[in-house]
């Protein structure tokens, strides 16, 4: 009961744990307002996992319907977005498992996606900022940005962007991915040394 909810579960006071116990209640209204505040969101992690815009729209249409299919069992057992973003790293997995290959990152050279500058080309803007005599195009950047998210794993690159698109604390990414805090620390970390060697690696060239 959502009774017994608001008065038991520490998640409570998150606003978009709320409007899914609105969604689950009949509230259509507070499902839409859900879409709304995190399809951009969901499509722009994807794409960064999947490298294809269509492909993350569909897929993140899907972690939707879970959610909305679903809503009758909700129970408020987590942040709403780390109950999300757990359903959308499973997602991406079967995805990327059901091609049964690794996806090469296709960077669109027109834009940086739906959340603006990627972390990744973040990362490597500052570390450019260390050598202010090179300067390094779009074009560049984002070659040498695909192939450094290469040297990185499914968990390691879903972690980094949960990290950095997200904001999400270590506890928070470890309930998502089904990790240990301790673990999360560790994934992020062999990420960032992968990135910095990649990176450093075509920056002092």
């Amino acid at each position: 009961m959502v009774t017994t909810q608001i008065f038991n579960s520490p998640y409570l006071r998150d606003p978009d744990v709320q409007l899914m116990l609105r969604a689950k209640e009949g509230d259509e209204g507070a499902f839409t307002e859900l879409v709304a505040n995190y399809q951009d969101r969901i499509v722009g992690i994807f794409c960064h996992l999947l490298g294809n815009q269509e492909a993350a729209e569909d897929l993140a249409q899907e972690v939707f319907l879970r959610i909305y299919r679903s809503r009758a069992n909700y129970q408020a057992k987590a942040k709403f977005s780390t109950w999300l973003f757990r359903i959308a790293n499973n997602l991406a997995s079967n995805s990327r498992r059901n091609k049964g290959r690794r996806k090469e990152v296709n960077l669109n050279p027109q834009d940086s996606g739906p959340l603006g500058i990627r972390p990744e080309e973040q990362l490597l803007v500052e570390k450019s900022g260390l050598m202010p005599t090179r300067q390094i195009g779009l074009k560049e950047t984002q070659a040498i940005v695909r192939e450094a998210l290469g040297t990185l794993n499914e968990r390691q690159q879903m972690a980094v962007l949960l990290h950095k698109f997200e904001g999400m604390s270590y506890a928070d990414i470890g309930a998502a991915m089904k990790l240990s805090e301790a673990a999360v620390k560790s994934l992020l970390s062999r990420a960032r040394e992968n990135l910095r060697v990649q990176l450093e690696k075509h920056i002092c060239s």
